[in-house]
């Protein structure tokens, strides 16, 4: 099977380019990947510095007990189904046997990185490159595990926003501040959209070349399952937030979607690590309802549930995963040195 993005050699000396493409992809994607985690390590080191210790302990004495269990079990939710994305792109790309236990690690890990430091496209697949690349799979099938990974979220996002604007053109009104008919013009034309992408793929349109490089789109069926893990894994980051609102804040679900979902899109599209500022002030202009300092409290645990704590716990499974797999290299080393006489 063809990678779903890649060229395909048609000589010998195409084949020794692709070899030698492979040779730098390795040494860059090494290279890159302990730039990365060392960036990461001195990003958390400066964000952790930053946190006002009265304003996290004020802000989680805000929260009930059962707010922040209920906060951890809808971040695993999220977090579980992001492991689907790049469980489903597997199939895809590769006819390799690739186990459901390094795909939730590459994933998992990818998305704590990325979502933290922002710039997902180039975080994300250093991440994966990292993990995917030690069990043979190549540099372009990891570009194209990456980029059908972000069209599912694409489509998540797509899905949650077009439907809650279509169907809940009130509540979505109390963050739009649209008329309603322009609400329902709004999910009507993302729907449209999420219907041609279908009409391509269903009709096995899939296949277009930008540059010389192949590209093939999902499969109908994968895109239906894609669909299906986005939406759900929005409506889980979604849920974080909402069940961190004060108890008073009669914020309609649909609402929360809406906002959330604006919210991180424009988060993405500023660059920032974790759309940090940029979702924030979103939230608050889509939730005057809520008071402010409250907000602001359940904007905080959010940040510490979703974003720092599945990045510290993203930067303790690569590191100990880096030193197991350099003490087996060593052990086997070891294991194969011929054993040395003794001086007698």
């Amino acid at each position: 099977m063809l990678n779903s993005l890649g060229r395909e050699p048609k000589s010998a000396e195409d084949t020794a380019s692709a070899q030698q493409r492979a040779r730098i992809f390795k040494i860059v994607g090494t290279l890159a990947s302990i730039a990365l985690f060392v960036i990461s390590i001195v990003v958390l080191y400066y964000v952790v510095g930053e946190l006002d210790r009265a304003q996290v302990k004020a802000a989680f004495a805000r929260a009930s007990g059962e707010q922040i269990t209920l906060a951890l079990f809808f971040t695993s939710v999220s977090y579980l189904m992001l492991t689907g994305y790049d469980w489903v792109a597997l199939r895809e790309v590769t006819i390799q046997k690739i186990s459901y236990r390094i795909a939730a690690l590459a994933s998992f890990t990818s998305y704590a990185v990325s979502f933290t430091l922002g710039f997902p496209l180039l975080t994300a697949a250093t991440v994966r490159y990292w993990i995917y690349s030690s069990v043979g799979l190549g540099a372009s099938a990891i570009a194209s595990l990456t980029l059908i990974a972000g069209i599912t979220f694409w489509l998540g996002m797509g899905v949650v926003f077009g439907l809650v604007m279509m169907t809940q053109p009130q509540a979505a009104a109390t963050f739009t501040r649209l008329p309603l008919t322009m609400n329902l013009l709004i999910g009507l034309a993302v729907f449209s959209g999420i219907a041609f992408y279908l009409f391509l793929v269903r009709n096995n349109r899939r296949r277009f070349v930008i540059r010389g490089w192949r590209l093939r789109l999902p499969s109908f069926p994968v895109t239906l399952k894609q669909m299906a893990l986005g939406a759900a894994d929005v409506s889980a980051g979604a849920a974080v937030l909402w069940v961190l609102l004060p108890p008073d804040a009669q914020v309609p679900f649909a609402t929360m979607l809406a906002a959330y979902v604006f919210a991180v899109v424009l988060g993405i599209a500023s660059h920032a690590p974790g759309g940090i500022g940029v979702f924030e002030a979103t939230m608050l202009l889509a939730l005057p309802g809520v008071p402010r300092g409250e907000l602001l409290g359940a904007l905080l645990v959010y940040r510490l549930v979703y974003y720092l704590l599945p990045f510290v716990l993203a930067l303790i499974l690569l590191g100990t995963r880096e030193i197991m797999m350099r003490a087996g290299v060593l052990q086997r080393q070891l294991a194969a040195a011929p054993p040395q006489a003794n001086d007698d």
